[in-house]
């Protein structure tokens, strides 16, 4: 049995989405988002930065939601949810799938910090407008790309589940203006999807 260690409003959510897309069974360990839940000798185990998601199938543990999805597809898939290696869509999937943790997220973890994690007598408003317009920048190539289409390539797909969940949290954290209209678009899309609907809304 799968078994997902999770906090609400993490990239977390990612894993669970995959999860609720492919119909699997699993296993849950919701964990408050405190020093006590995540940094608990027990977690620290688990990960030891004290992070999640982690995923445990029997005698493996892994961290980071982008390699947890890939084992999933490989491992565990009942369907597709990634081109095959020799269609053209290919290179254009590995594209979008990693294009979340290498672009949106670093300035989006920072907006993170300076609006949620810190005090406000600590938080930096140059920081975070450094970090606002970086975002911005970002996602425009995004946005142009979902100018005729759905989803990022083709059906939906994992790239779907990396980049649509950090899109969905930009729009989330007032990160996506209204001139982003595909984004916004695609955004509502993927909250329609019934699978995300259970992801963003466990644990809260």
């Amino acid at each position: 049995m799968l078994k997902v260690h999770f906090t609400a409003g993490t990239r977390a959510g990612r894993v669970i989405w995959l999860l609720e897309e492919l119909g699997l069974e699993y296993e849950v360990n919701i964990m408050p988002f405190t020093k006590e839940g995540l940094k608990s000798a027990e977690h620290r185990s688990r990960h030891a930065l004290g992070r999640v998601p982690v995923l445990e199938d029997d005698e493996v543990s892994i961290f980071e939601s982008g390699a947890i999805i890939q084992y999933i597809l490989e491992r565990h898939k009942t369907g597709g949810l990634k081109p095959d290696t020799n269609s053209v869509e290919f290179p254009y999937y590995l594209q979008w799938f990693h294009y979340c943790e290498g672009m949106v997220m670093p300035p989006m973890n920072q907006v993170v910090v300076q609006t949620i994690l810190l005090p406000p007598d600590r938080r930096d408003e140059n920081v975070l407008r450094q970090a606002q317009n970086l975002i911005t920048k970002s996602l425009a190539p995004v946005n142009e790309n979902l100018k005729d289409k759905d989803y990022l390539v083709g059906d939906f797909s994992a790239a779907d589940l990396m980049l649509g969940h950090s899109c969905f949290m930009a729009n989330r954290l007032g990160c996506v203006s209204d001139e982003m209209e595909h984004i916004k678009r695609y955004v509502s899309k993927i909250e329609d999807r019934p699978a995300f609907q259970k992801a963003i809304t466990m644990g809260e």
